[in-house]
C-alpha cells in the first residue's frame, strides 16, 4: 500500500476518533451497541430515576460485593460506588471489551473491578477475586434475545453466587426476566419505571432459602 493509501485509510479512523471523543460515554455506548447489538439491553443508557428506583433495596450497610453485569459506560457503576461502604468491591461483568476498556481507563476507584468475560462464570469470578459470594448482583442484560440457554444458565449462576438474604436486581424492557428468574428466587418483587427510555420492568429477586425449589 502507498503512502497515499495509507493517508487516505487514516483520514476515516481520525474522523472516528474525533467523533467518539466529542461524544464521550455516548460515543463508546452508541459504538458497543452496533457491534454487540443482542448484547446490549438499550442503545440509551438508564435514566437517574431507574437507578435510584433499583438500588433504593439494596442494605448498603452491609453489602460488601456487589456485582453489574453488563455496565456498558458506567450509569450505575458510579452511583454504586457512591453508596458501596469503604471495605467493599464492585466487580462489573461485560462480554463487549470496549465497554471493558473504557470502564477501567475512567474509574480509579480502587474498590471497583471490570471484568471482560460472561456472567454465567460469576461464581468463579467472585471467588478470583477472594469472595465466597457476591451480596447483590445488578442485571440489565437483554434476556428474551439472549441465545438459547444462556438466561437460564445466567439466573442459576448468579443464585448459587448470592448470599443468603442478597438479592437479583433485575431491570427490562419486556417482563421476560421473571420467567427466567422464577426458577431460583421464590420472592420476586417487582415495579415499573415510566421515566426511561424506554420504560422498563424493575424485579428484585431474593435469595430467602438455602437452595432453589
Amino acid at each position: 500500500m502507498s503512502s497515499t493509501e495509507l493517508a487516505r485509510e487514516a483520514i476515516p479512523q481520525r474522523l472516528k476518533r474525533g467523533i467518539k471523543s466529542r461524544l464521550g460515554p455516548w460515543g463508546v455506548f452508541l459504538e458497543g451497541f452496533a457491534k454487540h447489538p443482542v448484547m446490549v439491553g438499550s442503545i440509551i443508557p438508564s435514566s437517574r430515576y431507574t437507578i435510584e428506583k433499583m438500588l433504593a433495596p439494596v442494605d448498603w450497610d452491609t453489602c460488601k460485593v456487589f456485582v453489574e453485569y453488563g455496565p456498558g459506560v458506567g450509569t450505575f457503576c458510579r452511583p454504586v460506588l457512591d453508596r458501596l461502604r469503604r471495605d467493599g468491591q464492585l466487580i462489573v461483568i461485560d462480554t463487549n471489551p470496549l465497554f471493558i476498556d473504557y470502564l477501567r481507563r475512567t474509574i480509579s476507584d480502587s474498590r471497583f473491578v471490570a471484568i471482560h468475560g460472561s456472567a454465567v462464570d460469576v461464581e468463579d469470578i467472585v471467588r478470583a477475586h477472594g469472595h465466597e459470594h457476591t451480596d447483590y448482583v445488578l442485571s440489565g442484560l437483554p434476556f428474551s434475545t439472549l441465545p438459547d440457554g444462556i438466561g437460564p444458565a445466567i439466573a442459576e449462576a448468579t443464585w448459587r453466587a448470592i448470599r443468603p438474604g442478597g438479592a437479583f436486581l433485575v431491570y427490562q424492557f419486556t417482563s421476560a426476566a421473571r420467567d427466567f428468574m422464577a426458577p431460583f428466587f421464590r420472592r420476586i418483587d417487582s415495579g415499573f419505571e415510566w421515566r426511561n427510555v424506554l420504560p422498563c420492568f424493575l424485579y428484585w429477586g431474593w435469595k430467602d432459602e438455602a437452595r432453589p425449589r
